[in-house]
């Protein structure tokens, strides 16, 4: 069409897309943790969720998450990626290989360390938690708006970028 420029190829998604595929995301990991805290404390015979194993738990939930992101980023998407038609690519536009991946995976928990570092030795409320750490993902989500084609700057340091995919 004369006069309409074509969509640039490196630009992300918009933001309200990425966004919605990052809750997506996280309503699909409620089924991830659940499955996995099930096999986690039958295997482990845990009684309750004070029991003293919960950081191994908690680290056991991390290789899991690493494992889930790592095997469908080097694949390019997600299911919620899928879903909202959005996908991951290296600087080049070509798949990520399985070390990217997880450099990616590593690099993705800047959308909540920061908050929790900081909260780390005050010993805040449940609610107060809450709020650092949703006022700093808003935060995280809105700095993309800072980079050139629109990219979280997670996957400006992992060597990745989020494009639109081919419908």
């Amino acid at each position: 069409m004369p006069g309409h420029a074509a969509p640039d190829p490196l630009m992300a998604p918009s933001l309200l897309r990425r966004m919605a595929c990052w809750l997506y995301e996280g309503m699909l990991l409620f089924a991830l943790v659940f499955v996995a805290g099930w096999l986690f404390s039958t295997l482990g015979q845990m009684r309750d969720g004070m029991d003293a194993r919960r950081p191994l738990f908690q680290a056991f939930l991390v290789v899991i998450f690493g494992i889930y992101f790592s095997w469908f980023w080097a694949r390019s998407q997600t299911l919620a990626m899928k879903t909202w038609n959005v996908r991951v690519v290296d600087r080049a536009g070509r798949p990520l290989s399985q070390t990217r991946a997880l450099l990616r995976y590593a690099c993705s928990w800047l959308w909540f360390l920061p908050p929790l570092a900081a909260l780390a030795p005050f010993k805040p409320s449940g609610s107060e938690t809450a709020v650092l750490v949703l006022g700093w993902v808003a935060v995280w989500a809105v700095l993309s708006r800072f980079h050139p084609q629109r990219q979280f700057w997670h996957d400006v340091l992992a060597g990745t970028r989020l494009v639109p995919s081919q419908a």
